[in-house]
């Protein structure tokens, strides 16, 4: 183990005194890296809607909090009153704190008595190996001479107790990652699975926060060092004694087959895969790419499309709010506040619900909206699929979300898996899963995980349905890619907005014999074009359990 210290350009003064095994990193101002999901993440989504005293401060200050997120400094800078001091700051703290990939997340602007429109957010700032420091802080926005409006550049909006006389520091311990075997005992190594690496520290005994590295965040005085307090502690309380080797619930060969997949596949974009047990929930694989950094396959945080519409079958079929052969027409165009359109513009006259699914029709979707309560929706994902229920896996998860609808436009677009509904692949790989048994089982990645979830299994009708129709996806949608693989698979693509300026993300999830998969790439613009080859791929390279 090493120690040093790492001054970065905005900070100044003399760090805390040096101890054996820790790393004192000085920083002064807030981070900056790609938000997993992109800018529809950080509050830009194509479904956003302007609230508060003037619209045009608060999609500045979207803009700014996207820009900012997203690494693109000299933008996020150049929406400040301040540009040169903002970017300064801006750029050192990425370096300083370790973090990366934040989420900032805006509320709504509020009017101020200075002639300042306020609008606050949240920080979700992830530590690399550590953890996620989750704070809140406000942005002041004011109008300028030209009637545009800018950010207010103050160091308290980057958080609010950094200033001119305090910064922060992070502290650093860190110890050998332990051995970690697969579920028959195979060692893991990350040479041999790059993926993995984020994940090793995070798997020798301490669950959800981990005990391989240690650290926290503190509050120091710039001239003296001194801490004031600490922000945020990571890590278990004590080191893991040598207890052997790490056992989890993986496959080597799932492991391997999904990484080969990943990089044959991704073509330089962020992508990310999760393939668990159906009957049980433990996870075979986690793969992403690029494999170090930010674990998007557990931790990510997307619209998940049209996938998604394997929750919104479920609360409509549950309640006899439609039947696979009842015809629900297919426009190309639907207004809901916003005008709604099929991919690639297509549409199917006269369809029933069941070629709605599996041709992935938004418009039919979103018309049986009003066959669902405001909060239905949300309620189903939580009962039956355990979504938004706090899962404990054995490693640091975002376990979804599912706001109820603030408007119509909002509820249309929840319908098909956009507006404020967030997973990842972890989250959908455990919804197919439960889709096609019935049951929800919390996913593990380590024996002996905690289990606090409740749900309620799906009616045996439903089940039957939902299979069928992700079968048909595969033979007759938009999940051909997979016809040809051997097995009875079942599929669902997904096609998700993020922003004007992105292209879409593209998903596939899928199940064949015991095994659920769910797969993201980012800017991928279809997911039979981009994440279909990826889960071909990784089904054509392990066996049919099933057989």
């Amino acid at each position: 183990m090493d120690t040093h210290t790492h001054h970065t350009g905005v900070t100044t003064g003399t760090p805390g005194p040096r101890r054996r095994a820790v790393r004192a990193v000085v920083a002064g101002a807030v981070v900056l890296a790609a938000v997993a999901g992109g800018a529809y993440a950080a509050g830009l989504g194509p479904f956003e809607r302007d609230t508060g005293p003037d619209p045009a401060a608060g999609r500045q200050a979207r803009a700014f909090l996207a820009d900012w997120a997203a690494g693109r400094v000299p933008a996020a800078a150049d929406r400040t009153t301040s540009p040169g001091t903002a970017r300064r700051v801006l750029d050192s703290f990425t370096t300083g704190l370790d973090i990366s990939e934040p989420k900032l997340t805006p509320g709504t602007a509020t009017e101020t008595g200075d002639g300042t429109v306020t609008v606050p957010f949240t920080a979700r700032m992830p530590v690399t190996g550590l953890g996620t420091w989750t704070y809140s802080s406000k942005l002041p926005l004011r109008e300028q001479g030209d009637g545009t409006w800018k950010v207010d550049w103050r160091l308290s909006l980057v958080h609010p107790r950094l200033s001119e006389t305090e910064k922060f520091r992070l502290e650093r311990e860190e110890t050998e990652p332990p051995e970690v075997t697969d579920r028959d005992g195979t060692t893991l190594s990350a040479a041999d699975h790059p993926s993995l690496a984020p994940l090793m520290t995070r798997l020798a005994g301490g669950g959800d926060t981990g005990t391989g590295a240690r650290g926290a965040i503190r509050l120091v005085d710039r001239a003296t060092g001194k801490v004031e307090r600490t922000e945020a502690s990571f890590g278990a309380k004590t080191v893991r004694a040598d207890e052997g080797p790490v056992a989890t619930t993986l496959d080597a060969d799932w492991q391997t087959a999904a990484e080969r997949a990943l990089a044959a596949h991704a073509d330089g974009r962020n992508a990310a895969l999760v393939a668990l047990r159906v009957d049980d929930g433990e996870i075979l694989a986690v793969a992403n790419s690029p494999a170090s950094g930010f674990n998007r396959a557990l931790s990510g945080t997307y619209a998940p499309g049209s996938t998604w519409k394997i929750v919104t079958s479920s609360a409509l079929l549950l309640k006899d709010a439609v039947a696979p052969d009842d015809v629900v027409d297919c426009p190309k165009y639907l207004t809901v506040g916003k005008r709604f359109q099929n991919v690639e513009l297509s549409e199917h006259p006269g369809a029933t619900f069941r070629t709605d699914f599996t041709e992935s029709c938004n418009t039919a979707f979103i018309s049986l909206r009003d066959r669902l309560d405001d909060g239905e929706l949300g309620e189903v994902a939580r009962r039956y699929f355990g979504v938004g229920q706090e899962w404990h896996v054995g490693a640091p998860t975002f376990d979804g979300s599912v706001p109820v609808p603030k408007d119509e436009t909002e509820k249309a677009a929840s319908m098909i898996g956009q507006g404020r509904v967030q997973a990842n692949p972890l989250i959908m790989a455990s919804v197919t899963a439960t889709a096609v048994s019935g049951t929800f089982h919390q996913p593990s990645l380590t024996a002996g995980t905690e289990d606090t979830t409740e749900t309620t299994p799906l009616p045996e009708d439903v089940v039957t349905q939902l299979r069928a129709m992700l079968r048909a996806t595969v033979t007759d949608g938009t999940a051909k890619v997979l016809a040809g693989l051997p097995g009875d698979v079942g599929a669902k693509t997904g096609t998700a907005e993020v922003s004007d300026d992105q292209d879409n993300n593209g998903w596939l999830v899928a199940h064949r014999g015991g095994v659920a998969v769910a797969c993201v790439v980012e800017e991928g613009v279809t997911g039979g074009g981009s994440a279909g080859p990826v889960v071909h791929d990784l089904l054509a390279a392990v066996p049919d359990d099933s057989e």
